[in-house]
This record gives structure tokens, sequence and C-alpha cells, in this order.
């Protein structure tokens, strides 16, 4: 998930497949690669790009410059993108003449969703619809073991410079783990949040889980800027891999549970 991108538009997820299943496909996203690897297509993966250091393929570029040549080389029966940002992307490989799966979700349920059909997409329905189903049981697991939890307010940072607060699916996310998060509403995009807004809202938790940073965000940097937050009062600054929560992917699910783990310390011991 990058600062600032729309996920509404473009929310629903687009298939154009031939009758086979792809053999050769080219993965232009990591959340693609990654949920093709739940999927058990990781094999018929022949290209992607150097952002998805799982798939033991060449790289033909970056999520959002991809070399066209690099990927018609790799002969692929399917190219995968994702994000509204790869929208002109998809559109391009369309015009050049490639079968394409596009999706792009914007919230939990349509995180979900694009398990199956992707899933759908390149032959694999029955293992799409298991991962969908099983995405949807540990939500309702993690739901459970915290209703009776009181919710700490969270403020989850996607980007530092300026401070952004996550949208997206992150605010279900939070919501699912037992908390609470009034910075942006669910599917809008992430925005940029002032002082203000952070301290009025008074967050007991603050997530990094910065854009490209992996869990190398320094939580030092929210208690530089001099905020009067409880979080920081109480040392609750939290770094998390942002593959956990930037990326629709499976990944997205070990997130939930990693925020319900930090929010609710032992719920999930149950």
């Amino acid at each position: 998930m990058t600062p600032n991108a729309d996920r509404r538009d473009g929310a629903d997820a687009e298939a154009e497949t031939e009758t086979d299943a792809p053999e050769r496909i080219v993965s232009l996203a990591p959340s693609a690669t990654e949920t093709l690897r739940a999927l058990g297509g990781l094999d018929r993966v022949v290209g992607a790009t150097h952002h998805c250091p799982d798939a033991d393929a060449p790289a033909v570029g970056g999520w959002l410059n991809p070399d066209y040549d690099a990927v018609a080389d790799r002969d692929p029966d399917l190219v995968v993108t994702a994000d509204a940002l790869q929208a002109d992307v998809a559109a391009d490989l369309r015009e050049r003449g490639h079968e394409v799966f596009h999706a792009a979700p914007a919230t939990l349920d349509e995180v979900v969703e694009s398990f199956a059909d992707l899933g759908a997409a390149v032959g694999l329905p029955e293992a799409g619809d298991d991962l969908a189903r099983g995405a949807r049981d540990r939500l309702d697991r993690v739901r459970s073991l915290v209703a009776d939890r009181d919710r700490p307010v969270v403020y989850c940072e996607e980007w530092s410079d300026p401070p952004m607060a996550a949208g997206n699916w992150v605010p279900e996310a939070v919501e699912a783990a037992g908390g609470r998060y009034p910075f942006v509403a669910p599917g809008e995009r992430s925005r940029e949040v002032s002082r203000t807004q952070v301290e009025t809202a008074a967050p007991d938790h603050v997530v990094l889980h910065v854009c490209g940073h992996g869990d190398r965000a320094d939580p030092e940097r929210v208690a530089e800027r001099g905020w009067d937050l409880p979080a920081v009062e109480r040392e609750n600054v939290h770094v998390v891999d942002d593959s956990l929560l930037n990326q629709p992917s499976p990944r997205l699910l070990d997130g939930v549970e990693t925020l319900a783990a930090t929010l609710h310390p032992g719920a999930l011991d149950s």
C-alpha cells in the first residue's frame, strides 16, 4: 500500500483469462505473488518484480515501472497486477496483447474476496475459495476473542514524512483486532494528518508500518515530534513489518493477529 493511493477507483477485480488455466504467469505485484504462493501456484510464476523475493523467477522491473519488453520475453499466458496505482500498467499490458488479471481491493472484505478471484483466474478456484474461507474464519476467530475487551484508540502510520494515517483496509483491520480507529473511514485512501488531529484522538497505541521499510521504522521518530500522545507516554509505539498491513494478501491476516496480540496481550492464546 502506497501513500495517498486511492483504491476506491477500480475496486472490483477484473479477469481476462484464457479458457485453459495459465501455465506461465508474470506477477507484477508483491501482494499477487504472495497470494499465488498461498494458492499453490508459485511454480507457474515465470517472472516477477524485484519487490517479490519469494518468486524464484527472473525480475521484470519494478512494481510501478515494469519492463514491458522483459515481461514479453517471459511469454506469459497471464499477467497479474494489483492496486489502483497499477491501473495504467494493466491497461498498457492489455494494449500490448497480454491477458491481464487486475484487482484493486479497498476494503478488508474485498481483499479476502480477491483471493478467490485470483484463484479462479489462474485455474485454482477451489484453492481460492479455501483461502478466502480460511481468511474469514481467522478474522471471525480474532473478533470473537477480543469482543468483550476494552477498545483502545490506535493510530496506524503508513508514511512518516509527512505523517499519514493508513486507510483502505487498515481501519477494519484495527477494528477486527479490537481497537478503535478514528482517523480514516474504511475503504478511503490514506491521508496526511496534523498534530492536532492525532493529539485530539489521543491514541493509546501507535503502529508504524511505513511503506517500503519492512520492520525498520524508527519508533523514536514519533517521540521526537513532541506530540502529546498517551501512546508515547506509555511507550506503546510499535513497529510492524509493512507487508503485514500494507499488502492485500494473506499476510494481512497475520497483520490482524499481530495487532490483536499487541493491543490485547494473551487474547489469542485461548
